[in-house]
């Protein structure tokens, strides 16, 4: 249902590119940094678990970009924000395993890089929660309605 609101309702006929700019920049990024060959970045030999710490951090930041995004512009959570703000990153975290285990050569999925991207995601939309009825910039349902 689309609302009311003339400003609101062009908003989402825009694409979803044109709503979610920084979550596809983050999705690239992740992308780029999972897929291709980086050469010359020395694992963190004294950290336990580096490379799973990672997979938290970027999918943390991935969630947490989508939830901010989604709460900018929406008063209430809906079904449809733990479907893109939970379960699609975790499933892009799947896809992303296989491509490496078995489009690359260089590079191979595990299992326990699934279960960090999950452990991020479910940290990110957390966050998320939390900054959005923390923040009161994030409460509002349009940013362009005078309450007065």
């Amino acid at each position: 249902m689309l609302s009311k609101c003339s400003h609101c309702a062009a908003y989402l006929r825009l694409p979803p590119i044109r709503r979610y700019p920084f979550t596809y920049a983050v999705v690239i990024v992740i992308s780029l940094l999972s897929l291709l060959p980086i050469g010359g970045i020395q694992v963190a030999k004294d950290v336990p678990f580096a490379d799973k710490w990672t997979h938290m951090v970027m999918y943390c930041a991935l969630t947490l970009t989508i939830s901010l995004e989604y709460a900018r512009r929406h008063q209430q959570l809906h079904k449809c924000y733990f479907l893109w703000g939970l379960l699609h990153p975790i499933l892009f975290g799947g896809i992303i395993e296989l491509l490496q285990s078995y489009a690359t050569t260089y590079r191979s999925g595990e299992w326990l890089d699934l279960a960090a991207d999950a452990v991020g995601c479910l940290i990110g939309v957390i966050l998320g929660l939390c900054i959005k009825y923390i923040t009161p910039i994030y409460n509002k349902t349009c940013s362009h309605v005078n309450r007065s």
